[in-house]
Order: structure tokens, then sequence, then C-alpha cells
């Protein structure tokens, strides 16, 4: 401790002029103002009482002396020695001395029991804090518990799904804004109108540009873009089953995964390049983004729109952002934000959290199996957990903390799990066969899944919306009506 550390500065002192405790041997410490000199200065007592509720009465912290003028010193003495004569007796007293006693203390003693008489009565004791204890103890148990949420263990509905095409690298599997899921089966593209329950047929491919490997809802939920294995991206219109458009030229193999960002189509392929399709424009290709040596299987784009996840069979795992990316209109090389190496085992599964949205869960392959979880801004892992199987697909819950995943070999299930503690909350096994595909109903409440045992089952997996969420978002939707003809 260096020299003067304990010395105490003015401003500390708490008084206006006031000198060190410490001062020069052979001086005296100054006398402390409104002192007589020579006088000692009496030290300085607390009280040891709170201050008292009549300010007439005098407080004597916790001592109450007794008021002697108040007291009958005969009667005291009476009391106090009374009893024990009759203990030194030891007699018991007969019933008509006990009687003769009891009505003589009646009458001449007015039934004073009491020795010692003090001025005031004790105060009250405080019972605010009791009383507030008492409260809160009421209120924690008059409030309802949260009821735990119902979860089926079985689907809602079962439909036969012939020719779906067991590669875990493909994505065949779309629900889209107008309540329609769309699915792949060969060559043919099926629709599913969840409203009315009817099934109808978009597209069958010819057998040179078939299978369908991708499918993928436009966010109008009309118009839908269909993956080829002839490397060829078509966009429909489902209404009209009419052939709006074919995108050609751009990749040299089958296009696996496809997402959606405004006006902007990303495929990604199997010769492993990931490019940016402008539906508007003739030139429609205008970046690609290069990364993955291997075939791309997992896109996704962010809420924002602003930052692009790809996944692919080299394990690889990469962040785009849309800022860095070329903004001319040619085939030009955008580099990564972010680069992943942490996953063993293909990326396909790939999800990003509605309520946070920096965070992206990805799932790995067979000789992976974990779910891991991103923040995107700094790249960093977060958390990863070993689900003891092949991960296939990922989802949100719109309306809660829950993640949904798919799985392969050996259960093949849907597990549902609660963040971030990641414990499970329940799993849901009906499929015989591996789950590839997944896809969210509008509202989020319902989950479609797809597996190699050519089934599509509906689960009731996720909570709704509280009705306070859903009337806020349904007046601000309503507050801009008025100007839906902007663009």
């Amino acid at each position: 401790m260096d020299a003067g550390s304990d010395m105490m500065s003015p401003e500390k002192s708490g008084r206006r002029g006031a000198r060190p405790p410490l001062r020069e041997a052979g001086l005296t410490p100054s006398m402390p103002p409104l002192h007589e000199p020579g006088s000692r200065p009496r030290p300085y007592m607390p009280s040891l009482c709170s201050t008292p509720r009549n300010p007439a009465v005098k407080c004597y912290g916790d001592r109450f002396i007794p008021d002697r003028s108040a007291m009958d010193m005969d009667m005291a003495h009476y009391l106090l020695t009374e009893p024990r004569k009759d203990r030194k007796n030891g007699a018991t007293p007969s019933p008509a001395k006990e009687a003769y006693r009891k009505l003589l203390a009646e009458k001449l003693l007015n039934n004073c029991t009491r020795i010692l008489a003090f001025r005031n009565k004790p105060p009250e004791p405080d019972n605010s804090i009791l009383t507030e204890l008492r409260a809160d103890v009421a209120s924690v148990q008059a409030r309802p518990a949260k009821k735990r949420r119902y979860i089926p263990q079985s689907a809602d509905r079962t439909l036969d799904a012939p020719d779906l095409v067991d590669d875990y690298y493909l994505n065949l599997l779309d629900w889209g804004s107008a309540n329609v899921l769309s699915i792949a089966l060969g060559n043919t593209v099926y629709l599913w109108d969840a409203a009315s329950g009817s099934t109808s047929e978009l597209v069958t491919v010819d057998e040179d540009d078939g299978p369908v490997t991708s499918v993928s809802w436009a966010p109008d939920g009309q118009n839908i873009a269909i993956g080829l294995n002839s490397s060829a991206v078509q966009i429909w219109d489902s209404s009209s089953n009419r052939l709006l458009r074919t995108l050609q030229g751009v990749h040299e193999s089958r296009v696996g995964s496809l997402a959606w960002n405004k006006s902007i189509l990303t495929a990604g392929g199997m010769d492993g390049k990931i490019v940016n399709n402008d539906v508007r424009i003739r030139d429609h290709a205008v970046q690609t983004y290069r990364g993955h040596s291997q075939e791309v299987c997992g896109l996704k784009w962010s809420g924002s729109g602003r930052q692009l996840a790809s996944g692919g069979n080299d394990n690889l795992l990469h962040i785009w952002d849309v800022s860095m990316a070329s903004s001319t209109q040619s085939a030009g090389r955008t580099q990564w934000l972010h680069r992943m190496e942490d996953h063993s085992a293909a990326v396909k599964a790939l999800a990003w959290c509605p309520f946070q949205s920096n965070l992206l869960a990805s799932g790995g392959g067979a000789n992976d199996r974990c779910i891991k979880f991103w923040n995107t801004h700094t790249g960093a892992c977060l958390n990863s957990v070993d689900t003891g199987s092949q991960v296939c697909a990922l989802l949100w819950n719109k309306n809660d903390r829950e993640l949904l995943s798919s799985h392969g070999f050996t259960q093949n299930q849907l597990t549902l799990w609660k963040y971030p503690s990641m414990a499970k909350m329940a799993e849901l096994n009906g499929h015989t066969s591996r789950v590839l595909f997944m896809a969210q109903s509008p509202d989020g409440c319902t989950v479609a899944s797809a597996a190699a045992d050519e089934t599509l089952r509906f689960w009731n997996v996720f909570s709704e919306a509280p009705k306070s969420a859903v009337k806020e978002k349904t007046s601000q939707s309503r507050m801009f009506n008025s100007y839906n003809h902007l663009r």
C-alpha cells in the first residue's frame, strides 16, 4: 500500500475545511466544533429503536423500565412471598382454603397479579413485513399454473406418396403462403390444398428433364419454382397451370436446392455453384456464389433477406451477405462472410430462428448426427447437440421457442426440442424409413413430413399463436391496407 493511502480527502471527510485525522508528531488533534474547552466529547450512541409512532412517547430503545410510583410495594411483596410459604409448608391446601383465597383475592386484591408496572405499554410489533409476505404468498398460490401443452404422438393425417425419390440431397416438399402444399413424386409435381383437402397435378416433366429435384414456392404463394435433374429451373403459375419461364445455362448438373428472396430465386446445384436469378429481367443470373466443392443440398435466406445460408455435401456451411454480392449483372465470384467446418457430414438441414435474426440452426448427416447453433454475425458456434441419428430437416416453431428435427436410421422419428435447453419435449414416431423432408403450414401449427416409406404425414406438433399476438398482428395489417397499391 502506498504511503498516505489511508489519508481521507476533504471531499470524503463530510465536513468543509476538516483537517485530516493524522497530524505531525507532537501536535494535539484539534477540538471538534461546538464543544467546551477541556471537555471530552461524549461518544455517539445510535438509537436502539425506530422512530416511535407517537411522538409524545419517549423511546427507551429495547428496554422497559418499571415505574415505581405506579406500583403497590406491599402487594408486590405479598405476591412474591405467599407462594413461597406454601411451597415451604409442603401441605396441599384444602378446597375450602383455596376457595377462600380466591374470594379474598377477588375482593381485596381486585384480582391483581402483576408485580411490576410500566409507564407505557410496549410498542406493538410492526406487522407490515409479515402482511406483505402473506400477500405475496397468497398471490403466488392464486396464480393459475401454466398448463402443459398437449402434443399428439400420432399423425393427424397420412397420405400416400408413391415414387418419392429416396435421396438425402434433394428438396421435394414445400408449403406455400396460400396454404397449398407441393410435393415432387418422380417426374410429377402435385399440389394439395389444405383448405379443401383436394389434390391436383401441376406438371409432369419429360423423361429427359426429370426427375424433379427441388420445389420452392414464391413469397406470393401463387408461383412455384421447380428444379430439374437436367440443370434447368422452371417457374409455374399454380392458378392456371401455366409455365411462365425456364432458367437455363446456369448450372451444369441437377438443381437440388432452391430459395426465394423477394424477386430473386437462388439455386444451388450439384456443380457446387449458387446462383442468384432475378426473374424480372432477361439476363436472370445476377450473382454467383462459389465456395462449395460438391453438391449444394441446403439453401435458406434469413427473414430479413440480408444473409444466405448454404450447406453442401463437402461438409461445409457458408454464410453469404447480400451487401457483399456483386452489383453488376454477371457471374462474378462473391466471397463468403463466414465459413464453418465443424460438421463431419453433409449439411442439408438449415433453419433461421424466427425470434432472433442472427441465430441459425444446422443439421449434419449420418456421420455427424449433430444440430449446431450459430451466431451468423460473428460465425461462432453457440451449441452442439448429438441427436444420435442423421438430421434430415429442421423447423422452428413460429409461436414458441421450440425446434423440430426429422431423422433417419435408426428410429426415423421427429423430435421436438425446447430451446435453448435442448431438452426433448416429444418424439413422434410413425414413419418406417428416414424422414427426408419437412414443411410448415403458414400459421405455423402443422408440419408435413415426407419419408422414404412413400408416405406424407401431417402433425399438429406446434402450439397456436396467443390470441393477443394475433389481434395485434391483424390490427397492424389493417393500418396499412390503404397502402397496398404502393410499390
